[in-house]
This record gives structure tokens, sequence and C-alpha cells, in this order.
């Protein structure tokens, strides 16, 4: 039997190999940088800014104290603004935030968008939360829909926590009428909500990412850091962008 001739490369197959394999991991590193959020240091805010997107704000409570809402609605550097605030109003089913009424006043007078939330209690009735919350939080026009921020399950089953948390978003929906959002991490949505709460608007916190929050489902608004400075606030402030332009932003406003 004749014996078959070993196939040879010659070095300039080998050279064609090698280059289409480089040109291959630059085009893909290329397409993956351009699609990724590109992050830029801010001195003035104090914190690096995913500059990929073009509505950015803040969420506020007592713990920042006093705002002068007129100093933070001018502030601007370079293209980034403070688009929009998101301030908590109520917890559980009686405690109204010290700074809400001042808070949500001042901050439409000095021509904020607004936002309100309500910090839930997993071991607390959900109708009960929700009409603390309808008591305390009038909505207008051009206002960001009501948050319910859930960050902890206090020891509750996922099925009684998921009950009471549906409760306050139907009847909050219903005196409403409009669509809740929900607030919380990556981490809790993916263990306790998942896909059972998938037609709510999210709003998830996800810090040190370079591109978006890591969840499997759409999101509105990615809280990307705790760290950040604003004039007119004497503590450090959570950031947030919001995931479209501005026509999708007023969409999603209270009409």
């Amino acid at each position: 039997m004749a014996r078959r001739k070993k196939k040879s490369y010659t070095s300039w197959q080998f050279l064609l190999a090698f280059f289409l394999m480089l040109a291959i991991i630059i085009l893909g590193y290329e397409w993956w940088n351009s699609h990724r959020s590109k992050f830029v240091h801010y001195a003035a805010f104090g914190i690096s800014i995913p500059e990929n997107f073009s509505i950015h704000g803040i969420d506020v409570s007592k713990h920042q104290q006093t705002i002068a809402w007129e100093e933070v609605e001018a502030m601007q550097v370079k293209n980034i603004k403070i688009g929009f605030a998101f301030i908590k109003a109520t917890e559980g089913i009686s405690n109204t935030d010290a700074q809400f009424y001042r808070n949500w006043k001042k901050s439409k007078r000095a021509g904020m968008i607004r936002g309100a939330y309500h910090f839930f209690l997993a071991t607390k009735d959900g109708r009960e939360q929700a009409e603390n919350f309808i008591k305390a939080v009038d909505l207008d026009a051009g206002d960001l829909p009501p948050v319910v921020d859930i960050e902890q399950s206090f020891g509750v089953s996922t099925s009684v926590l998921k009950n009471e948390l549906k409760e306050w978003l139907d009847v909050v929906e219903n005196y409403y009428g409009v669509k809740p959002m929900i607030y919380t991490n990556v981490d809790f949505y993916n263990h306790y909500l998942n896909k059972d709460f998938d037609s709510y608007p999210l709003w998830t916190a996800h810090y040190f990412q370079y591109d978006a929050p890591h969840i499997n489902r759409n999101w509105a608004f990615w809280q990307h850091s705790e760290e950040g400075r604003v004039n007119g606030i004497l503590t450090k402030v959570d950031f947030n962008v919001f995931n479209g332009d501005s026509t999708a932003f007023r969409n999603l406003l209270v009409n």
C-alpha cells in the first residue's frame, strides 16, 4: 500500500491563520468596547459615571439631611446634569420619612422631575403599607411612577414575601392608575422575585459593573454608585441612570 503524503503547511499559511485570529480578536474587542458603558471620572461628582446614558439622577432620604434643591438642579459638569430624583416617602405601615414633605415640595419647585418610593417591610401587611404610601404621596402629571423598595426578607418565607409585595403593587396601581416600579438589587431579585415580577418596571442596584446591571430581564433604572457628591447635598448620595432616551423617559412619567 502506498504511504500517504503528510500534509505540510507553509509559513505563509501559518501567518495567514495568525492574522485572521488576530483580526477576529481585535474586531471582537472593538465590538465589546463600543457596546459597554464608558465610565469617566468626574471630580465634581466624586465618582466615575457611565457616559453612554444621557439621563442621570439621584435618590435621597432623610439621611441626606436638608437639601438645597436649587443647587442640585443647577449643577452641570460638561453634559452630565441631575435629571431626576427619587425621594423616600414612607416605610412599613406607619412611618413617613422625616424629610419627605420638604423634599417633595422643594424638588418640584426647583424644576426637578421627582419620584416617591416606599421602603417595604416583608414582615408587615402589604395593603396597610400601600395605604401608608398613598396617604403621604400625591402624584402630579410629570412625576415618576410610584416605587416599592424591597431589599430584605427579614426571615419571611418567599411565598409570603411575594404575596405581600403583590398586594402593595396591586393597591398602589389601582389607586394611582399607573404601574408601580420595583427597586431592588440584582441578587435579591434573582433569589426572591424572579419571573413572577418581570412585568413591572425595574430599578436595580448593581455596583462595580462596567457595562450594565447583570440581570436577565429588561430594566428601567440602574443605581450604579452610592458614593456620589452633588452641590446642595451635604452627604454622599446614590447615582442612577435611565435606560433609554428622552422620549422613553417622558413616556414613563405620570400623565
